[in-house]
């Protein structure tokens, strides 16, 4: 069993290398957050691109779904395609419950924590409190890493955690150096039975909203992780193993400043896709033009009936006419889903699709 030393330790961890790797995930996240900013609606980003952190986070937990099974299901109706689909969304429910909280307040508490696992999970078992937590390898079955065991021991070190997350005066790292750092003890202290690693990866993006690097919570470092996952799992064993800290900080660093770029890509392909739709609808259907329409066709890449009545408060008979004509101009296309009908916004679709098979393809 790894003994955990609390937080913050003695140890000087920013090498030269890793101060000019800070630099450069600075630089790129910055900009992210720039060009975030400039959007007047960010609850639609946040709307899709938490859907897309969510379904690469759950990948790496071997949750794997559909963009398809995704976008027809219905977190508010509760109504989902699949198990997998369910869990996804939930996961992003729980994402857009813990940024609210954390601009509410400001902190980022246990209390908060044990409210995000218990969204993803569906559980309020709350930290483990009885022993026999063992991680495994999958193919060996041999015990890779046994974490804290006694549930005093478990609450003594989130308690540690807790403070070293709030109250920046306990040392002077930077905050991405930090936000490494946490991520690496909490998933050491692996403080719930289920969910530490989705949980785990919630805290790296509500960090980064609490110490304002970030105005939303948009960035993708789950497809980094899904994309590097040996190295993830062998720099973190790496690190409890000798103590240095060097490769686990450049390698969560890189995911940073590539997922910041990507990201940054992306979002500028979503908001030129946006005004191209907006002109398309403008000129071709001036009676149903509206931004809330083109808000609703992008916040909902599949979009129905029900959402389009909901939020423009029109009458289902109008929300009908203003799909089917914007079907009528190419804009979206139909399809049936049980009694259902589904209206997909093609564009958006393919190039959320693509990002994900290859997001460096945007750069």
């Amino acid at each position: 069993m790894s003994t955990i030393k609390p937080l913050p330790f003695e140890q000087d961890i920013e090498s030269i290398t890793v101060l000019k790797k800070l630099a450069k995930a600075h630089q790129a996240l910055a900009e992210l957050k720039g060009v975030v900013a400039s959007i007047p609606n960010q609850s639609i980003l946040i709307s899709t691109l938490s859907l897309q952190e969510a379904k690469d986070s759950s990948a790496i937990e071997n949750i794997i779904t559909t963009h398809d099974d995704l976008y027809r299901s219905d977190s508010t109706a509760r109504q989902f395609v699949s198990v997998a689909a369910k869990e996804v969304h939930n996961y992003a429910t729980a994402l857009r419950n813990g940024f609210e909280q954390v601009k509410r307040t400001g902190l980022l508490t246990n209390n908060d924590i044990l409210e995000i696992q218990a969204g993803i999970e569906e559980s309020r078992a709350g930290f483990r409190k009885l022993p026999g937590t063992a991680l495994k390898n999958g193919l060996t079955g041999a015990t890779v890493y046994t974490p804290p065991q006694h549930p005093d021991e478990i609450i003594a070190l989130m308690t540690n955690l807790e403070r070293f997350i709030n109250e920046d005066e306990l040392c002077d790292w930077d905050p991405l150096t930090k936000m490494a750092i946490i991520h690496h003890q909490f998933e050491s202290i692996h403080p719930f039975y289920d969910g530490n690693g989705r949980t785990g990866r919630i805290i790296n993006i509500l960090y980064l909203v609490q110490h304002g690097l970030l105005g939303s919570p948009v960035l993708y470092l789950s497809r980094y992780i899904n994309q590097n996952k040996a190295d993830y799992y062998r720099l973190l064993q790496a690190t409890r193993d000798t103590g240095n800290w060097e490769s686990w900080l450049l390698y969560m660093l890189d995911g940073v400043e590539q997922t910041s770029r990507q990201t940054t890509a992306l979002i500028t392909a979503i908001v030129a896709l946006m005004q191209q739709h907006k002109e398309k609808l403008r000129t071709e259907l001036p009676k149903v033009y509206s931004q809330d329409l083109i808000n609703n066709l992008f916040r909902h890449p599949y979009t129905k009936i029900e959402f389009v009545m909901d939020e423009l408060q029109v009458t289902r008979k109008t929300a009908a006419k203003y799909l089917d004509e914007a079907v009528r101009i190419g804009l979206l296309s139909k399809h049936k889903l049980g009694k259902d009908n589904y209206y997909l916004n093609d564009t958006l679709y393919v190039l959320l699709q693509n990002v994900s098979a290859k997001p460096e393809a945007l750069i």
